[in-house]
């Protein structure tokens, strides 16, 4: 019989590792045996920000192990400022909490992290879920400010969260999919973290530049099964680089949302866990 662990997006502790002397926050969900999918969490994300239906439909199947990198959320120190550092931080603390083979799931910033994991530490990844993320040094990656700025002082003039705007369409189901995606991000309503602080928000912003200015990496050193998803109508992170990821990528598959942007995989959810559970199998 397989041990459960009686926790879910709600009601999961916030625990804490030591990585080299700097205390990073986590949290656990699901079986407690089989390969962990381990999270990578967007820019200015912490914990606190991954959709619950999310959480709780991969880990009816899978465990899954949340956390927030240095100097994010929970996490002392400071935020480095490339995507190589963050995977450096990303790979100490697997190797810390006694992981020796994981899955990753990396979401838009995360999904650089774990491009860059997987070519560091090709032997600690069995297979990885891209999803809203895009490819070093591809055409309008890293381009994001002009549109965060936008969005975010839209978001402060309305005074509604700015991933209504930066995430989802602007159509009636794309409007309707936001404001229950932000009631989603709200059922936790105890232990939660702090938010991510001003300067490491910008430590991000220079890392998400630096990745779109490099050179492109030679994505076919990725032989891992990879699974790419995105929305169709991306604002943050082009979906044609979720196009391009998939054409480079040696295998493969690319999952497109219709009427859904940045956050597909939260907007369609009902679809994109049931294919990460296959495509984990």
């Amino acid at each position: 019989m397989t041990l459960k662990l009686v926790r879910n997006a709600i009601n999961s502790p916030t625990l804490t590792a030591d990585v080299g002397g700097t205390r990073f926050t986590y949290r656990e969900f699901g079986p407690a045996g089989g390969v962990p999918v381990v999270f990578l969490h967007h820019f200015t994300a912490t914990i606190d920000d991954w959709d619950p239906r999310v959480i709780d439909g991969i880990t009816a199947q899978r465990r899954v192990i949340t956390f927030d990198n240095r100097g994010v959320g929970g996490s002392q120190g400071r935020t480095p400022t490339t995507v190589s550092e963050m995977a450096d931080d990303a790979i100490a603390f697997i190797r810390t909490i006694g992981l020796d083979e994981v899955d990753l799931m990396g979401f838009s910033l995360g999904g650089f992290v774990a491009q860059s994991i997987a070519i560091k530490e090709p032997a600690l990844v069995r297979r990885i879920i891209l999803a809203g993320t895009g490819p070093a040094g591809g055409e309008g990656v890293g381009d994001v400010t002009r549109r965060l700025l936008g969005d975010s002082l839209q978001s402060v003039l309305t005074l509604e969260d700015p991933r209504r705007y930066l995430f989802f369409t602007r159509t009636p189901n794309g409007r309707a999919q936001a404001d229950a995606y932000i009631k989603r991000l709200a059922e936790r309503t105890r232990d939660r973290v702090k938010s991510t602080s001003p300067r490491n928000i910008l430590a991000q912003v220079a890392a998400i530049r630096g990745w779109g200015a490099q050179q492109p990496m030679y994505l076919g050193k990725i032989e891992h099964p990879v699974l790419v998803a995105n929305g169709e109508d991306d604002r943050m992170l082009p979906t044609r680089s979720s196009f391009d990821l998939a054409y480079r990528l040696p295998n493969s598959a690319l999952r497109i949302y219709p009427d859904a942007g940045h956050g597909g995989v939260f907007q369609c959810h009902d679809q994109f866990v049931p294919q990460v559970l296959e495509f984990l199998r």
